[in-house]
């Protein structure tokens, strides 16, 4: 079984993306390769191992760390994300509901 890859983009991905490893039942590492640096944006990688607990919280849990960081709340922004489940299927947050983001990690 292949793990889920979630590719965090923007000046502050580095913090988000420790955040985003930090949320309950979520189990993984990140890096943040020089070569992924796109247009001078700093990339970040997080490799999610192990989901723990129920799926849908955890994708609700998601898209309140994206919409937390995509808005500046905190002073730290992201520019984009993109989620790549164990079977190659991609999805962006931008508009991704709960539910599409469930998907992605269940599949």
């Amino acid at each position: 079984m292949s793990a889920i890859q979630i590719e965090v983009q923007g000046q502050d991905s580095i913090a988000a993306t420790e955040e985003l490893l930090s949320i309950p039942g979520l189990s993984g590492s990140w890096e943040s390769p020089n070569a992924l640096e796109r247009e001078g944006t700093l990339v970040t990688i997080a490799t999610i191992i192990g989901i723990v607990g129920g799926t849908m919280a955890i994708a609700e849990q998601i898209r309140k760390w994206y919409q937390e960081y995509k808005r500046g709340t905190s002073g730290k922004k992201i520019e984009k994300v993109l989620i790549v489940g164990r079977n190659g299927r991609r999805l962006l947050l931008e508009n991704a509901t709960p539910e599409q983001i469930k998907q992605v990690l269940e599949d």
